[in-house]
């Protein structure tokens, strides 16, 4: 498959007067056209940081340290931010975690439509009107004429949501960056607006990153899986291989977290201890602390990120044996 968006090395650091905060300490992952990428771990990980890295929304202290961040061959990291207005947007869009405030209050829906399609395309006034019509009606929005004069307020938090995806979708981009984007939303319509995504992405021949917390999730509609802790990626391959033939105990650790109705379990299993100070991590591994794998090389010496089997990669000194 051809790629659409290839990171190397990516290291993004927020210089504070405590100390250098590692939040994403490089990383190397791709995205392939068409294909949707899940980003996975607990919240302090780095995935949201990675995701604004990509586009370049990192404000002081915080600052892209170094690496590649590839698109279509050009490299993101040396455009200016002339640059980068010209790409967000319109090549790369992201939709943010909460819908309640990624809209504006005191704009018409039409108007947050409308705003993508008057910088990024060059249609009148009426076919403007038609396409934003069209995307309320794609994203299951029931009389899309007459909603676009609403304001958010008059849209429940559901709504809210596909209205910020029709707004992505508007101009037809390459790459979407969602960003925990069911976050705010119960149970019953996360489920419809990650069908709904991953339905338009199809649809519409685009990529997705889809960052989250929830494995279980990201499992059902996604590609592949990064899982990211402290920063790092510990572990890289198809779904169907991080579901059923993880190698790293933190993958296992978030695997064996999930419930499971066929399980009779009193009570859940959980990975011990917390995420280390990001002031302090850990000399060697940063999962050494939580590991209960964990040998006297890994609190001394930093595990390569490396190739475990064709398309699965790993960052561990010891891979767990046996399958889940």
């Amino acid at each position: 498959m051809e790629k659409l968006l290839e990171v190397k090395n990516l290291k993004t650091y927020f210089h504070t007067f405590k100390g250098v905060v590692k939040a994403v300490d490089g990383v190397d992952f791709y995205v392939n056209k068409g294909e949707i990428l899940g980003i996975v771990g607990e919240s302090g990980g780095g995935k949201s940081i990675t995701g604004f890295s990509l586009i370049k929304l990192i404000e002081s202290p915080g600052k892209i340290e170094t690496g590649e961040i590839l698109f279509e061959g050009n490299d993101l990291v040396k455009y200016s931010e002339r640059e980068m207005s010209k790409i967000r947007g319109k090549d790369i869009v992201m939709i943010f975690q909460d819908p309640m405030t990624s809209l504006n209050p005191v704009y018409t829906i039409k108007q947050q439509i409308e705003e993508s399609l008057i910088l990024h395309t060059n249609l009148n006034k009426k076919e403007r009107h038609e396409r934003c019509v069209e995307l309320l009606k794609d994203v299951g929005i029931p009389n899309p004429e007459n909603r676009l004069t609403n304001y958010p307020h008059q849209f429940s938090g559901g709504m809210r949501q596909r209205v910020v995806i029709a707004i992505a979708l508007a101009v037809n981009p390459k790459l979407i960056i969602a960003d925990e984007p069911t976050t705010a939303l119960d149970v019953t319509i996360q489920a419809q607006i990650l069908k709904l995504m991953t339905e338009l992405v199809k649809k519409q021949g685009c990529s997705m990153i889809l960052i989250t917390h929830d494995l279980a999730v990201v499992s059902e509609i996604a590609d592949r899986i990064n899982v990211m802790y402290c920063g790092k990626i510990v572990e890289s391959s198809k779904v169907s291989t991080i579901m059923n033939h993880c190698k790293h105990p933190y993958t296992r650790g978030l695997l064996n977290s999930i419930p499971d109705i066929k399980d009779n379990k009193d009570r859940l299993e959980t990975i011990d201890g917390i995420v280390p100070n990001m002031f302090k991590l850990p000399k060697g591994c940063n999962f050494y602390p939580r590991c209960n794998k964990r040998m006297e090389e890994c609190e001394n010496k930093e595990p390569e990120y490396r190739e475990y089997k064709e398309g699965h990669y790993i960052s561990c000194h010891y891979p767990i044996e046996g399958e889940r």
